[in-house]
């Protein structure tokens, strides 16, 4: 318990440590990856996907800004390094692909490119933890919604040459699949969310899409951020587009026990920090060392909530205030030293840290950006249809 309140002491001392030199083309900040520990010497990368269609590159250590990749023909969702390889970043792109790009180089063409069917417009994606497979969640288009898979195996050495798809689910989903995550050890295990509201878990290595779909939790709303958690990784947990929350124990799948660990329909009801009410969720992650789960909210003025999961509710461990001045979108967490890299729509890449002062005399003006963001994810219906056998 001692090593759990340490965790949450140092989460809720995080301070400001830097922050990224404003950008030329002001853009909400979507989603937030870093380079594994890099084997190269110049340090760790930090690549960002923004909503002007294009993925910017920084230096994990001092957030300088490196390169961008841009002049994309379709709207790019998520931004994912390589496990094995820390130069390699891939995106996916409502032009029905998955590009990769190797950060050392400013060369503006993707190095590979995985290439799905005519009708496909991707809207989420993630690579398996060896590596080996990349996976894509379409939008639906006419009645098909699809899992499509790829053989990943060359991304690491940037080999260049389009792919095209190993296979696809189509039988699990009837509506846009907004988020994939692979689990972070076992390389054949998938979860995806949808609009539809269902959380599936898949088992890759199985022969056909029937035999491969483990379970099938239901969050009765439109998932909006899904991840694995818990010991060995055993947990999923969802969030939702109206700021709900999910928590299920996979390993219960087989038992007696009920699988549904906790379900908060309105994570904004149940927290109220300060005077400073939540306004929307942004995800979550798993702290190995103190093995519990904790998420990302925040309000529209851009303060962070911090916030820790039991089995018997949702605790505030802290708020982050005085970095960002909008909504905040993407964050990611670093165990390597224990920091948070966050981005919003006020165009700011943010590094905090425990205990840090930032360098810089001057304040950030505010800079809320009037951004023309598609949202990709329709409002779901709320009569969900049941899946079909």
């Amino acid at each position: 318990m001692a090593a759990v309140e340490k965790v949450e002491e140092q989460l809720a001392s995080l301070r400001i440590a830097k922050r990224s030199a404003p950008s030329e083309e002001p853009a909400y900040l979507l989603d937030i990856d870093l380079s594994r520990p890099a084997q190269s010497e110049n340090g760790r990368f930090v690549a960002v996907s923004c909503s002007n269609k294009s993925i910017r590159v920084y230096n994990r250590e001092t957030l300088q800004f490196l390169r961008e990749y841009s002049s994309h023909p379709g709207i790019l969702s998520g931004v994912r390094f390589a496990h094995t390889c820390d130069s390699a970043v891939l995106s996916a792109c409502s032009d029905g692909t998955v590009k990769c790009w190797d950060v050392r180089s400013a060369t503006q063409k993707p190095v590979q490119v995985f290439s799905g069917y005519p009708s496909n417009v991707f809207i989420s994606f993630d690579i398996s933890c060896s590596d080996l497979i990349v996976c894509a969640g379409t939008e639906k288009v006419e009645q098909d919604t699809f899992l499509v898979f790829w053989d990943a195996r060359g991304v690491t050495d940037c080999a260049s040459s389009a792919k095209e798809p190993l296979g696809v689910y189509s039988e699990s989903h009837n509506d846009d699949i907004t988020k994939i995550c692979f689990h972070p050890v076992e390389p054949n295990l998938v979860v995806s969310g949808s609009t539809d509201g269902l959380v599936n878990v898949f088992d890759i290595n199985k022969d056909n899409e029937d035999d491969a779909l483990i379970s099938t939790c239901n969050s009765d709303s439109s998932v909006s951020f899904i991840g694995w958690s818990g010991k060995d990784y055993k947990q999923v947990y969802c969030l939702t587009h109206d700021e709900g929350f999910c928590w299920w124990d996979t390993a219960q799948l087989d038992t007696e026990e009920p699988i549904t660990l906790l379900r908060v329909l309105d994570v904004r009801d149940s927290l109220c920090a300060e005077n400073q009410s939540l306004r929307y969720l942004v995800g979550g992650w798993y702290h190995e060392k103190a093995e519990k789960l904790f998420l990302v909210g925040g309000t529209s003025t851009g303060n962070i909530h911090l916030i820790s999961c039991g089995t018997d509710g949702l605790g505030l461990v802290g708020t982050l205030c005085g970095g960002h001045s909008a909504t905040v979108r993407s964050f990611c967490w670093d165990p390597a030293d224990e920091s948070l890299l966050t981005g919003g729509e006020d165009a700011q890449l943010l590094l905090w840290k425990p205990g840090a002062v930032e360098r810089s005399l001057t304040k950030k003006a505010s800079l809320k950006i009037a951004s023309s963001v598609h949202r990709r994810v329709r409002v779901h219906d709320s009569s969900l249809k049941s899946r079909k056998k």
